[in-house]
Parts: structure tokens; sequence; C-alpha cells
């Protein structure tokens, strides 16, 4: 019951933090449930709860989606999941806090070193096998899809809607590689499919009151506290990993 508790509650509380920055959220989330679940059962599950949440946001900003970009991100999407299917990979907590402690890093690349662009179809193929690949590996990949809108033009409601999708791709991949362990008997005792369903509406939930808050911030602001907030969340993670590796 507690832990069906701590898994709701995450869930609203990281969404609301999605909704307004359009990342950092899903990260969070999946260091609560790779703290709590197997490596690959947690992946399982958030990829169910966060594709959900992202879905919704998308319906929320529908207006703002930039929809030829997602055609190309799609397709080295869709090249992501073919190779990882056919690799045997086994993820471990140590290697999903590793990856989380490090993604955040790249948004304090130069932006001349990666002067990426959504818009580029080159640059959102690349984006979609990268990102969709270490959603893979780690459970995301906000930082990664981030650097795509560096030198884009859209604005912050275009950002956090375009960038719903791409997660929801995202997502969606785990739920397609690793959502059979959902099933198993072993996972549905320690997280029912009921705490499942509470946890997607509360990540819905999550999203309308981010949403809200979204359109009472500045561009400015939006802009500037992103990168500390993924920086502060990394080096939590990343202490995490060196304690399992110490361990």
């Amino acid at each position: 019951m507690q832990a069906g508790l701590l898994i709701v509650a995450a869930a609203f509380l990281t969404s609301i933090l999605s909704g307004i920055f359009g990342m950092a959220g899903g990260l969070v989330f999946m260091g609560v449930l790779a703290w709590m679940l197997p490596a690959a059962t947690a992946l399982a599950l958030h990829g169910v709860i966060q594709f959900a949440s992202n879905v919704w946001r998308a319906a929320l900003h529908r207006a703002h989606v930039a929809w030829p970009v997602l055609l190309w991100f799609g397709i080295g999407a869709a090249a992501a999941i073919g190779f990882f299917s056919l690799v045997v990979f086994t993820p471990t907590k140590f290697y999903v806090f590793l990856a989380l402690g490090l993604m955040p890093i790249l948004v304090w690349l130069p932006e001349r070193w990666l002067a990426l662009d959504a818009t580029n179809r080159w640059h959102a193929i690349g984006g979609g096998f990268v990102s969709t690949g270490l959603a893979l590996v780690s459970g995301v990949s906000g930082p990664v899809t981030d650097l795509l809108f560096i030198h884009g033009k859209l604005n912050r409601h275009q950002v956090v809607a375009t960038k719903a999708v791409m997660q929801a791709i995202g997502h969606a991949s785990k739920v397609l590689i690793y959502g059979a362990l959902l099933l198993g008997a072993a996972t549905r005792e320690i997280v029912p499919l009921s705490v499942t369903a509470v946890a997607v509406l509360a990540s819905m939930a999550g999203i309308m009151v981010g949403g809200h808050i979204l359109g009472r911030i500045s561009e400015a602001y939006f802009r500037a506290s992103r990168r500390w907030i993924v920086t502060i969340i990394g080096a939590a993670f990343l202490y995490q990993a060196i304690m399992i590796a110490a361990a």
C-alpha cells in the first residue's frame, strides 16, 4: 500500500514539473521507480505512466505541436527500436542511475559544439535514434531531446508540446521492449494494475497543473531554470550510482 501511494504521489508531483518545463519530471520519476523496483520493471512501469502523461500533455498543447519535425524524429526512433529489439541487454540499477546522473551534463555543452535544430531533418532523425536508444537503456532521454531545440525558433509552448510527442514515442518503445514484465504475477503483486491506472490519472492531473503554471512564467525564466533543475537532479542520481558501485 505504501509503495502504491508513493508511486501515485511521485507520478503527480513529477508530472507538474514536466508540465512546467517539459523536462525533469520524467528524470525524477524514473529515479523513484528504479529505487523501488528492479531496473527492467521500473523501465516498463515508467514507460506506461509517462506515455500516458506525455500523450495527455501533447493533447492539451496540440495547437502548438510542430508536426513536420516529428515525422523525421519518428524515423530515427523506429530505427532505434529495431536495433534494440535485436540486441540482448539487461538493465541494472547501476547503469540506470549512472545514465540518469550523467545525462544532464549535456545541457552544459557549449552550443557551438552541437548546433542542432529540430527542424533539420537529419538532426531530427539522429535525435530520434539516440534519444529513443537512451530511453531504452536508462528510462529517460529528455536532456538529449532538449539539444534539438537549443538553436530552434520554437517558443516555450511549441517546445513543451512537440517534446511531449517525442517523449511519448520513447516511452512507447519501453513498453514495447519491457512491457511484458508488468503482466507477470511477481510484478502485479508489487504494483497492482489498479495502482498503475491511478498513477496514470495522477500524472494527467499533474500535467494540467503544470500547464497552468507554464502560462504564468516568463520565457526568460523558463529557459534559465531548466539547466539548473536537471543538473541538481543529475548530481543526486550520480551520487546514488557511486553508492551502488561502492557497495
